[in-house]
């Protein structure tokens, strides 16, 4: 699975300035995107540090290098720059989770597996984006409360089709709770709001995903084959 450079700062920000050519008023392309970079990785650093609340535009300003006037070229306010944050996490979540591989599709819990790596990956990619989304949603003014939150839903419905697909062909036990999906996204959350946690502890991403693969299967799979399985691990053991 390669999302690297597809998602990086420069290639969202890219993303950002066609997604909103009708607001940000920057006549060269090029030049705007390497200046929204620099403001939005700006934006992004300052919020972990201090948090969106305390963060004014002048301190973005001071902190970008580009002037007041600069800035509201692209956005006139926080809550604007919110949004143009929030609407790049859920396309980024939406092309990549609505895209998978097409031998997987119809293999169910392999389709799962792929999920869960596949958001793990993107995260590991947008990393401060998808903290920001995090860390400031609770702070954030209704509509755009709503938005993270329905980012957040967009992603359990993924998870949620896939395993009800894995129930109706009998691959996960019926009794599957049907908050399974609802579950999964602390998982995927665990990785970006706590990673250097695990980092010390010696986690990689790879490890991680297996970890979370792993326990999913164990809390889905017909008890015969979680049977099998146990009885192949002793064996080898």
């Amino acid at each position: 699975m390669k999302l690297k450079n597809r998602y990086d700062t420069e290639a969202l920000c890219r993303r950002m300035l066609e997604h909103n050519e009708g607001t940000i008023s920057v006549r060269n392309q090029e030049i705007a995107i390497k200046k929204l970079v620099v403001i939005i990785e700006a934006a992004l650093d300052l919020s972990n540090k201090k948090g969106l609340q305390a963060m004014t535009l002048r301190d973005l300003s001071n902190a970008s290098g580009v002037s007041m006037a600069g800035l509201n070229a692209y956005f006139d306010s926080k809550v604007a720059l919110v949004n143009l944050i929030l609407k790049e996490v859920t396309f980024a979540v939406e092309e990549v989770l609505s895209d998978p591989p097409r031998d997987l599709v119809e293999d169910p819990v392999k389709h799962l597996m792929w999920l869960i790596e596949a958001h793990l990956r993107l995260t590991e990619e947008m990393l401060p984006w998808f903290r920001f989304s995090f860390m400031e949603a609770r702070h954030l003014p209704q509509p755009e409360r709503r938005m993270a939150i329905d980012s957040e839903e967009l992603t359990e419905r993924y998870f949620a089709q896939a395993i009800q697909n894995a129930q109706n062909v009998g691959a996960f036990r019926q009794e599957v709770t049907p908050y399974l999906s609802t579950l999964i996204k602390p998982l995927l959350q665990e990785w970006y709001v706590k990673r250097s946690k695990h980092r010390r502890r010696g986690v990689d991403l790879g490890m991680y995903i297996e970890a979370v693969q792993s326990f999913i299967l164990n809390s889905c799979l017909p008890v015969e084959q979680l049977e099998s399985k146990e009885r192949t691990i002793a064996r080898t053991a």
